[in-house]
């Protein structure tokens, strides 16, 4: 498997750096590919709250952790704009799960040539990302491969205030041939049930994980702070950074066993 982590949110220099040195350190003495995660803006929120630091200086401080832990960067775009400028430093563009269907942007992020991660909307049935992949497919530039395509399943609408996980998702997404991802920080979201704020429960996090590993992924997807409360985005689901070391040795344990 390999691992997409870090911070939900750009909030300053420092975390970003903390996390990303932990991240490294523990993911090269597991034999983890990991791929650094954190989004400069969080266009997306339920209510207008804290965003981030914004595109310019987002991507500075993911330029500085690339190039001191020489680490491949992920993060979100959201408008078609931003594609070309941030494919500059990232290495995997993020399409947010509520633009999944959004042409213009999976357009865009395509043409920069960049790996293309494609987060599978609340309200979306697995087999609906057939068509994000042929939209990729029908705007990339030169010859795509599959692996060049990510699908991220992280739960799907069940009322208000809920998200429940189909584990048959993952299977009905392998069909398509392209790298599956398991998202289990936001997988145990609970949508605007803090006053307008998105709530959450981190304790599930390994739970949900490890069945997702036994059904089979290629990838996981873990948030992760050095004080989750304190955080401006996803306080209540990301994972404390002190914690990964474990969650990682029994994920490794259970992708292991799933493979064997």
């Amino acid at each position: 498997m390999f691992l997409i982590a870090g911070p939900c949110a750009i909030e300053n220099r420092d975390t970003v750096m903390q996390t990303a040195e932990t991240l490294q350190t523990v993911c090269s003495e597991l034999g983890i590919r990991l791929y650094f995660k954190s989004s400069y803006d969080k266009a997306n929120r339920t209510s207008l709250s804290q965003r981030g630091v914004g595109m310019e200086e987002g991507l500075k401080i993911l330029a500085e952790v690339k190039q001191t832990f020489g680490l491949p960067i992920l993060t979100d775009v959201h408008e078609s704009w931003q594609c070309a400028p941030v494919a500059e430093v990232a290495d995997v563009l993020q399409i947010p799960a509520f633009l999944s269907r959004q042409t213009d942007l999976l357009q865009a992020a395509a043409k920069t040539g960049r790996i293309v991660n494609i987060k599978k909307g609340q309200f979306m049935a697995p087999w609906d990302m057939k068509g994000a992949i042929e939209k990729i497919d029908r705007f990339a530039e030169g010859i795509r491969s599959k692996d060049s395509i990510w699908l991220t399943e992280r739960g799907s609408s069940f009322g208000y205030g809920r998200l429940v996980v189909d584990m048959t998702s993952l299977v009905e997404m392998r069909q398509f041939g392209c790298p599956v991802v398991f998202d289990a920080t936001h997988s145990v979201q609970q949508p605007s049930t803090q006053a307008g704020v998105t709530g959450g429960n981190r304790d599930m996090v390994p739970y949900l994980l490890r069945a997702a590993l036994a059904v089979g992924v290629d990838g996981v997807f873990l948030e992760a702070h050095p004080h989750p409360e304190q955080a401006i985005s996803d306080a209540a689901n990301q994972v404390r950074l002190n914690d990964i070391r474990s969650i990682l040795i029994q994920a490794q344990q259970y992708d292991i066993l799933r493979t064997r």
